[in-house]
């Protein structure tokens, strides 16, 4: 098993200890843990110190979601081109799973780039097309694009509502700040020369986050997980995992100590 764990680090170094025991358990179907992980690459001296400070808002909210499509967050950040100079991403972000509904790199930040990118997330959920009860609630900063009242006409018309955060308090809108950093923290990594590589990438790191980085904050699942109602299923899978690598190891150390 130490040897199989070592292989696996060596193959995918860009896993943290954490995503390592967990890929181990889905894919090998035995259980190992976290600890155990990081006790055995540091005996190896594969613990390298991360390229980036990580930086975490709030613990957690005082209210939060129950399920997918409750509450909507949505933002921009600001990228480089060389040569064609600053973009700005807009992106929809389920608060439930943190799962990447849409996104668009926009040349501005104008209250038309959020109608766009939102639509894009009501096609893609599917929200579009289907009567619901309860539509997602946006929330947003206080930047002028999501102050307009152009947004607050195509809000309504969507049967939308929409809360911004309190001035000063960044850490309202925290899980979307955080996919901020962890996106920069990747694919600045590169320098780009045109819109078309930034956009790549992006689209490239997106699938990467929503279908095969292991959320801590979400017991170890991925967005995708979370968002289409999979997660407890594998849950239970891996605990079952657990129990029977358990029973296993019970077994051999009572085989080898008779």
């Amino acid at each position: 098993m130490r040897q199989q764990v070592l292989e696996m680090a060596l193959d995918r170094p860009d896993l943290s200890p954490r995503e390592l025991a967990v890929t181990f358990t889905d894919e090998k179907r035995y259980f190992v843990s976290e600890a155990s992980v990081y006790r055995l690459l540091r005996a190896h001296d594969l613990i390298t110190s991360p390229a980036f400070i990580v930086m975490k808002a709030a613990d957690e909210f005082r209210e939060k979601t129950t399920a997918p499509n409750q509450l909507w967050q949505t933002d921009f950040t600001y990228l480089k081109v060389i040569g064609w100079g600053w973009f700005y991403l807009s992106t929809v972000l389920d608060d439930f799973s943190r799962y990447i509904i849409a996104w668009k790199l926009c040349s501005g930040m104008a209250a038309s780039d959020v109608q766009d990118t939102l639509n894009l997330a009501l096609e893609a959920s599917g929200l579009d097309e289907v009567n619901v009860v309860h539509r997602p609630r946006l929330l947003s900063d206080n930047g002028p694009s999501y102050i307009s009242g152009d947004l607050a006409e195509y809000l309504a018309d969507k049967g939308m509502q929409h809360t911004r955060g309190a001035p000063y308090h960044p850490q309202t809108q925290g899980k979307i700040e955080r996919w901020h950093q962890t996106l920069k923290n990747r694919i600045l990594l590169e320098i780009y020369f045109l819109p078309g590589d930034l956009e790549a990438q992006i689209d490239a790191f997106v699938g990467y986050y929503n279908h095969q980085r292991y959320h801590e904050s979400l017991n170890n699942l991925t967005p995708a997980d979370v968002y289409t109602g999979r997660g407890q299923t594998i849950l239970l899978e891996r605990e079952k995992i657990k129990r029977r690598t358990m029973k296993l190891r019970r077994l051999q150390h009572a085989q080898s100590a008779a």
